[in-house]
């Protein structure tokens, strides 16, 4: 629920891998989007930081789970949003199954992981499929969820007792019984759009607002390491949490201050935030991630 109680909004123009304005263990919570792997919009992206097949675009995204692990305090929680890839390998037709990876990197990073949830996003098609029609053996499950995973940094958070920041969060019944179900069709995607053009991933508000709830306490503080638009951002900030935005791309970043000096509302659901890949070690941009 949200409090009257004044959040802070710190922005940093700065890079996912390298979050060195952020002290070590000074966020609760991180809930974050990813640039997927093996999406060819988001190929040129990964390449201009050296990425240029499937591991190498994880071991860039597991140097930021090992900063998001630095700066977490002991029992705080990592979300992660992310889908699979469907492409040809070198076997043909595959899956890229980005949650199994970045749940073996998460985990290498120190992590310990939770059970994971299925949001199973309302298909534009839902007759839509690959393959071959209606013979046998040649067609594929058509991809219509992505993962949320949990991760906690160690053993469960330590609270005093009896603390009234755990009461003031406290969620109802439903939302309990809901929100705590490993597969989410309630929460509806948006369109494919891009407010700069072309393609986006589609990660509502209503994501984030249930991550927030569900994992931090009113006046935690919550970073976004690949905050875009700053969708969970403003969503920290509205349910009275302190929030951290790292964006890397400049003209996201400036969007993103925009948006700030506005007060900060969440972009409408049929505009998902711009998300990309941390700034190159040099300084180079690779782009928007759409």
């Amino acid at each position: 629920m949200p409090t009257a109680r004044p959040p802070s909004v710190r922005l940093i123009h700065g890079d996912a891998r390298h979050l060195d304005p952020i002290a070590s263990g000074s966020v609760h919570l991180v809930v974050t989007s990813p640039p997927y792997p093996m999406i060819p919009q988001w190929d040129a992206l990964f390449a201009r930081l050296g990425a240029t097949d499937y591991d190498a675009m994880h071991a860039v995204l597991a140097d930021a789970w090992r900063e998001c692990h630095r700066v977490l305090v002991p029992g705080g929680i990592l979300a992660i949003n992310i889908g699979d890839a469907l492409r040809a390998g070198p076997h043909g037709f595959q899956l890229w199954p980005n949650h199994a990876e970045t749940l073996v990197r998460a985990a290498a990073a120190g992590f310990v992981p939770l059970p994971y949830v299925l949001w199973k996003k309302p298909f534009n098609k839902p007759n839509a499929f690959l393959g071959s029609g209606f013979l046998p053996p040649n067609a594929y499950v058509t991809l219509d969820c992505e993962f949320i995973l949990p991760f906690r940094k160690g053993r469960l958070r330590r609270l005093p007792p009896h603390d009234p920041a755990r009461t003031e969060s406290r969620f109802s019944r439903a939302e309990r019984d809901r929100w705590f179900s490993q597969v989410w069709d309630d929460v509806r995607g948006a369109p494919q759009r891009s407010a700069r053009g072309g393609r986006s991933g589609a990660f509502p508000p209503a994501i984030p607002e249930r991550l927030v709830r569900m994992f931090s306490l009113v006046g935690d503080t919550v970073l976004d390491p690949f905050a875009g638009t700053g969708t969970t951002v403003w969503a920290a900030a509205a349910l009275g949490r302190s929030a951290i935005g790292v964006e890397w791309d400049d003209a996201t970043y400036r969007e993103l201050t925009r948006s700030s000096r506005s007060g900060g509302p969440s972009p409408p659901e049929d505009a998902r935030d711009a998300r990309a890949p941390p700034r190159s070690p040099g300084g180079g941009s690779a782009g928007p991630r759409d």
